[in-house]
């Protein structure tokens, strides 16, 4: 989280998932390209509705990944100059149709009301949005931790998962062996 000295005010402090905890209900599928479609729909309609913010808009979750199974949920992420000014991105992405889901420190999620498309909003510099593109880039570049990801993936969804938040704990420690890979990679 980055919550620097330039923010307008205290970021929140506590974790407020706006309708509570809900059940995973969609499936894993093959890789669609129309993800990417969409992708670049929404990332038009981010644009166009914070025209006046100089904000940052990538792609990224399993759909951003071409031969990556995945749930039909396209994931992007904003990266904002202030996190705390809720009033320079917060109001733009709702009045556009988008509906709050999440807001806890250092990120704020909206979404479709079909629940099809998920925008994380960061702070520009959170280590999130790094972590981010540092896990989609390796994945799109190799194949075999693109196939280990996709299979553990698998495995947890023949489980019922009342909690969607607890499906995405779930995949953490791969998500972090493939992560130190990418750094690995990198260095």
């Amino acid at each position: 989280m980055m919550n620097s000295s330039k923010s307008r005010r205290p970021d929140v402090t506590t974790v407020e998932i706006i309708g509570g905890p809900e059940a995973l209900e969609v499936g894993l599928g093959g890789y669609d390209a129309r993800w990417g479609e969409v992708y670049l729909q929404h990332r038009r309609r981010i644009l166009d509705a914070l025209a006046a913010v100089d904000v940052d808009v990538e792609h990224i979750g399993s759909t951003s990944v071409p031969g990556l199974a995945a749930k039909p949920i396209v994931d992007i992420v904003v990266a904002v100059a202030d996190i705390t000014a809720e009033e320079d991105y917060l109001d733009g992405l709702l009045a556009t149709g988008y509906e709050l889901r999440v807001r806890e420190p250092g990120h704020r999620l909206v979404r479709t009301p079909t629940r099809d498309v998920h925008v994380h909003v960061y702070e520009r510099g959170d280590v999130a949005v790094h972590e981010y593109l540092l896990f989609r880039d390796h994945l799109r570049t190799n194949a075999d931790d693109r196939a280990l990801y996709e299979s553990v993936k698998r495995s947890l969804l023949s489980q019922q998962w009342n909690d969607m938040n607890d499906y995405a704990d779930a995949k953490n420690d791969v998500i972090l062996a493939i992560k130190n890979r990418a750094r690995s990679a990198r260095q």
